[in-house]
């Protein structure tokens, strides 16, 4: 990988014929920025030029001055500067301290060191560019979640939220976030993450309602080789994962009372230690949750744990359902339209008066996720540049008040509302039972028994 401008490489070799020809041979790549010095003094007054990489003579002659020395100063000035130690000695406990102490390499001056200094820094210099080029999708990454771009309304409610968002950016406070499933927490979570100081550093999502409560813990904490029958290798958790960015534990609710214990822990130790090891790691993450349930009814109903709810609190953002945004479902239908059709290289469709009026009666159960599903089938459906009503392909919103015309059985409506859920949520079992508060296990039952249709 080509570097976007040339390798700064500072030579520091006390004996002239040998400086001379290392500096002559790394010249000949157009891609090197070559200068050499013969004495310790000489190169640390132009140290502040910031050489990519310096090659070190172990054993300078001038006064007591010897590599390892050399490099503690180096690394402890700019420690992004990589150093490769050139020696006469092949000592391998030497060559093992130096690495320690941070040099990039350990060459032996013999016939080949040319040629293996030549590859180390064509390694080196792809390896920056790497880093180039990663640190360029992390600034990219953070400009496209420019959350007045990513969280796209005008209404009232959502700008609220967005001036919660901006306090939250300039702080580590624990976020905490409500709202209707699909009302895009997971989204905020991720505006707040890239907007922070935090956002060169790892976001680590987990949903605690999509993870058994028996392997959940070990999700979050990870676990050692053997702890259980399971654990064929050591697995680094969720926490140490995040760790110096953020952690977001989606549907945090859903925890069990027991793991809820050693999550509050854990928050008020910042440490943790894997299951089946000893050792106790520090860990410095920010805590994002969020939730569709109303914590504190939760607390008080003894199904989560009040000193654990004070901890998480932190700075709540409520998150408004669609059909309390007022025009936003329209422009977000038009960002959704532009969107797909861009991705799909289709003509840009437009929406037609009628069309605006089908969605804007439509109260959107599903939310932002449920609006952005229906304008895509809709743009599929569309068979010009016009999309009508007939191509929005939503359920009237009497669908389940026109169940109480029909004289019926409460078991009979018991399972036409369910089916109807289950159509709507694409057969996700966990999401309808929770939409309608009943047991997952009710829902299977009436499956095995043939009374919904799967």
């Amino acid at each position: 990988m080509k570097p976007t401008k040339p390798l700064k490489i500072f030579i520091l070799e006390d004996d002239l014929w040998y400086g001379t020809m290392l500096e002559h041979y790394l010249s000949l790549n157009p891609d090197y920025q070559v200068s050499r010095f013969e004495t310790e003094k000489a190169f640390f007054q132009q140290l502040h030029e910031q050489p990519d990489v310096v090659t070190l003579d172990y054993a300078l002659a001038e006064g007591d001055a010897d590599g390892s020395k050399v490099l503690k100063k180096i690394k402890e000035r700019y420690p992004e500067t990589e150093v490769i130690i050139i020696s006469g000695q092949d000592q391998i406990t030497t060559a093992v301290e130096l690495l320690k102490s941070g040099a990039f390499d350990y060459i032996v001056k013999d016939e080949d060191t040319k040629d293996r200094l030549w590859n180390v820094l064509l390694h080196l210099q792809e390896i920056k560019g790497l880093k180039k080029e990663v640190e360029q999708l992390k600034n990219e990454l953070k400009k496209n979640y420019d959350f007045s771009k990513v969280i796209i309304g005008q209404s009232d409610s959502i700008q609220k939220v967005f001036a919660l968002i901006e306090k939250a950016t300039k702080t580590n406070i624990t976020v905490s976030l409500t709202g209707e499933t699909g009302t895009g927490k997971e989204m905020v979570a991720k505006a707040i993450h890239y907007n922070s100081s935090r956002h060169k550093y790892p976001f680590v999502a987990i949903n605690v309602a999509a993870i058994p409560p028996d392997l959940l813990e070990s999700e979050l904490f990870g676990h050692e080789k053997g702890a259980f029958t399971s654990a064929q290798s050591k697995r680094i958790g969720k926490f140490e994962e995040a760790n110096k960015g953020t952690l977001f534990l989606d549907e945090i609710a859903e925890m069990d009372i027991h793991l809820q214990a050693k999550l509050l822990r854990v928050l008020q130790e910042r440490e943790i230690t894997r299951i089946g090891g000893n050792a106790v790691i520090p860990i410095d993450v920010r805590i994002i949750v969020a939730t569709h349930r109303n914590l504190l009814k939760e607390v008080q109903e003894k199904k989560f744990r009040e000193d654990l709810y004070y901890r998480l609190l932190g700075l709540p953002i409520e998150l408004p359902p669609l059909r309390e945004r007022d025009n936003d479902y329209l422009i977000l239908a038009k960002h959704f339209i532009q969107s797909f059709c861009s991705d799909n290289r289709l003509t840009l469709k437009t929406l037609t008066p009628e069309s605006i009026a089908k969605l804007k009666q439509y109260d959107y159960p599903g939310n932002i996720r449920e609006l952005k599903s229906i304008i895509e089938l809709a743009v599929v459906m569309s068979e010009s540049d016009l999309i009508y009503p007939s191509d929005i392909n939503i359920e009237s919103n009497d669908q389940i008040g026109n169940l109480l015309f029909k004289e019926t059985s409460l078991k009979e409506y018991e399972k036409q509302i369910i089916q109807y859920f289950l159509n709507k949520y694409n057969q996700d079992v966990i999401a309808v039972s929770k939409k309608l508060d009943i047991g997952k296990s009710t829902i299977y039952r009436m499956m095995q028994r043939g009374e919904l249709i799967k």
